[in-house]
């Protein structure tokens, strides 16, 4: 893993089709400065003039511009995580969201292990819903298990009234936005043997060194400020605390269109507008992974007041998530077409679901101080995601594409709507 990263980061791709400057020099040996555009070899890699990044190495494999880990790495390491959360004492759990996307998951994956499990939310959505995929009897002893407390953590006083006299000796802080918002229940809980919170790879500060450490500078203006806020207050309280920090998160009943935004153009037949060059490299992660993470750090000593990166274990371009999301819904080949976002004025509206730089992580801290290891690779991750949600038909958000249309004029392309 650690060598596929590093080779990797040795021979990226510029974002945009303008040449970048290059010669930075690294950091640690996972790190490196991104290159300009090359045609040629680097490192065991091979890019092409299309983008592609191809693995000449046998220690190496490529699916479809992805980068994959490297090969011989023990499968039944993908077990450890559920084992290890089994074999944690049962706890007293007080999780703050826990009624969609990465809380519905991370609440079975509590109770499955054993612990109780309280959601605290306002009530506005209901506190069970069966999962796709998930068993009339799985979703019986799940929805008999788990328990609820209702208010809105922003009414502090409120909160504090709710959870006096509890005995939560566990806090998951899925929904947390704010500082203020952890000290109510801190000051509330205070025999809390650890507080474990959901951060964000977006508090980095962008960077031409990649892949992003967990030690790596934070921008102080980021609209992740709040959650760096967070953790410095949980620094600061004495209490054992754990922060996660998930890149992109994709799966079942995702809220934030990532792959959904994909499957969409698949769906009606429709060419991919991506940014410039389309090799700008980012990383996915899927919720289950993401959930499966989360349990590790319970009670483990090892990550007491730490923050780690969970994502998955590839790095992957623009492009190859297209093509990626077309292998895992059986589409055709898509049509990708690239355009210069500088040259159009969108207003308000979000022409592409992911930030248009390479952004991506190293979970090499997770591997080895919590033996983390994703079990999905991505084409995999997005055939369980296509087919428990939007190959059901169901999705967030309904389809969008005014500002397709207008790339689309601009180059001259035309649109056949499938049948």
């Amino acid at each position: 893993m650690a060598t596929s990263q590093a080779v990797l980061a040795q021979a990226l791709p510029a974002a945009s089709p303008v040449a970048s400057s290059s010669g930075v020099s690294q950091r640690k040996p996972a790190s490196a400065a991104l290159a300009a555009p090359f045609k040629g070899s680097l490192a065991g890699l091979r890019c092409e003039s299309n983008g592609a990044v191809v693995a000449k190495s046998s220690r190496l494999g490529v699916d479809i511009g992805i980068v994959k880990e490297a090969a011989g790495r023990s499968i039944a390491r993908r077990a450890v995580v559920t084992a290890s959360a089994s074999a944690t004492e049962p706890k007293n759990i007080l999780m703050m969201g826990g009624t969609r996307f990465i809380g519905l998951f991370l609440a079975r994956e509590l109770v499955k292990a054993g612990h109780q499990v309280t959601l605290f939310t306002r009530g506005k959505a209901p506190i069970t819903q069966q999962l796709p995929g998930e068993s009339d009897e799985e979703f019986a002893d799940y929805s008999s298990k788990v328990k609820h407390l209702q208010g809105d953590r922003q009414d502090f006083d409120g909160l504090k009234e709710k959870l006096k006299g509890t005995n939560f000796n566990i806090v998951y802080d899925i929904n947390g936005r704010e500082g203020k918002e952890v000290e109510p229940i801190l000051e509330s809980l205070p025999g809390l043997e650890q507080y474990i919170f959901c951060s964000s790879a977006g508090v980095y500060l962008k960077s031409d060194q990649l892949p992003h450490f967990e030690v790596d500078a934070v921008d102080p203006k980021s609209r992740h400020k709040g959650k760096l806020d967070t953790e410095t207050l949980l620094q600061s309280k004495g209490v054992a605390w754990t922060s996660i920090r998930p890149v992109y998160i994709y799966g079942p009943l995702n809220y934030n269109p990532v792959e959904e935004w994909f499957f969409h153009r698949l769906k009606e037949g429709r060419p991919i507008p991506v940014p410039n060059s389309g090799m700008q490299i980012t990383q996915l992660g899927h919720v289950k992974d993401l959930a499966r993470a989360f349990v590790e750090v319970l009670k483990n000593e090892k990550a007491y007041n730490q923050i780690y990166n969970i994502s998955g274990a590839k790095y992957v371009t623009f492009d190859g998530i297209a093509k990626a999301c077309a292998k895992a819904g059986g589409f055709p080949e898509p049509q990708i077409v690239h355009y210069n976002p500088k040259d159009f004025d969108f207003g308000k509206k979000k022409a592409f679901p992911l930030r248009d730089q390479h952004f991506f992580t190293s979970v090499e801290k997770a591997e080895k101080e919590l033996d983390f290891t994703p079990e999905f690779g991505l084409v995999e991750g997005l055939t369980d995601s296509y087919n428990l949600d939007f190959g059901r038909g169901t999705f967030r958000k309904a389809a969008d594409f005014s500002t397709d249309d207008m790339i689309l004029e601009k180059l001259g392309i035309k649109t056949a709507v499938a049948a």
